[in-house]
């Protein structure tokens, strides 16, 4: 987000080392099981596991240990009506964790007073199979391997999960969204047209007039989310344009960007300042609020006023 100093990594979903954001990449074990060398507890099956309670209430699950499942496996235990589950999307949920080595639970949600939030890239391979193409309503139990949660990484590193464990996962689908999420805001006149091309590069046309002395923040769609703070981090999609020219310098709309908003332009750091996750803000951007002395990258003339398309699709 025309930041100083981008965020290496996406935003961990707790303090908790053994969680599913800790984003190991999947790799084959000498733990996974084998079709010639099955370990005990050994099974293809989610027959064996009881999970009792209500949809975003805690649940119990109970099952005989050591479990150890050949492969990731998914079960809907209450089954949502609404939007689908991407691949690429974010996702807003409750969760519950249980080792499948010694039946106990090693981290959960449901105590806290938001759903934990990240997207579907950031997290261990099992949850991103477990979750893709399920329903926001749905409960769902995942079990996966060691290969598809913390093999790769050696483990959890706090010593609670060993490489080798299957991990047991009862979710809550509360929200997901791939995109800016809400109600449409129709902005004044005389400010550069948006048009919204669904999951592609929004187009921006900017009016044939003298531009804008001052900055403007004009919020487009509304997201239901909590508020950006000066200190959050965000996860973005944008798009920026020249006013001189009308063309486009700064296409970040196809990748996720993140970065702390007080690493940003200046009227990043104003404009986006109140409005809230899963929004889409117009910045018309001044050249003291965007590149005061223009810019090579993107490439920005002096005395030139940018614009910009944002969608916050996530402020921690």
């Amino acid at each position: 987000m025309i930041c100083v100093a981008a965020a290496a990594a996406l935003v961990s979903l707790s303090a908790c080392s053994a969680n599913p954001s800790a984003n190991p990449t999947a790799s084959p074990s000498a733990a996974t099981p084998s079709p010639t060398a099955k370990p005990s507890g050994w099974t293809d099956t989610l027959s064996g596991i009881t999970v009792t309670g209500a949809y975003l209430k805690e649940p119990k699950v109970a099952f005989k240990s050591p479990f150890v499942i050949d492969q990731t496996r998914t079960q809907v235990l209450k089954q949502g009506t609404g939007a689908t589950v991407s691949a690429s999307g974010f996702v807003a949920v409750q969760y519950y964790g249980v080792d499948g080595r010694d039946g106990k639970m090693f981290d959960q949600s449901y105590g806290t007073a938001t759903p934990a939030e990240f997207p579907l890239q950031g997290v261990i391979a099992g949850f991103q199979k477990g979750l893709t193409g399920q329903k926001v309503g749905s409960r769902v139990l995942i079990a996966m391997p060691g290969s598809d949660a913390y093999d790769s990484s050696g483990g959890s590193g706090d010593g609670t999960i060993l490489v080798g464990d299957t991990l047991v996962f009862v979710v809550d689908i509360v929200n997901t969204w791939t995109g800016a999420q809400g109600k449409t805001v129709t902005p004044p006149a005389g400010l550069p047209t948006v048009t919204d091309n669904g999951t592609s590069t929004p187009t921006v046309t900017i009016p044939k007039t003298a531009a804008p002395t001052a900055m403007v923040a004009q919020t487009l769609i509304e997201g239901d989310g909590p508020k950006v703070t000066s200190s959050s981090t965000l996860i973005t999609h944008y798009v920026g344009y020249s006013w001189n020219t009308g063309q486009v310098i700064d296409d970040h709309w196809s990748t996720l960007d993140q970065a702390a908003l007080n690493s940003s332009l200046p009227g990043f750091q104003t404009g986006l300042v109140g409005k809230t996750e899963r929004s889409r803000v117009l910045l018309v951007l001044p050249p003291k609020d965007g590149f005061p002395e223009g810019s090579k990258n993107p490439p920005v003339t002096k005395g030139d006023t940018v614009v910009y398309v944002v969608d916050i699709l996530m402020a921690a």
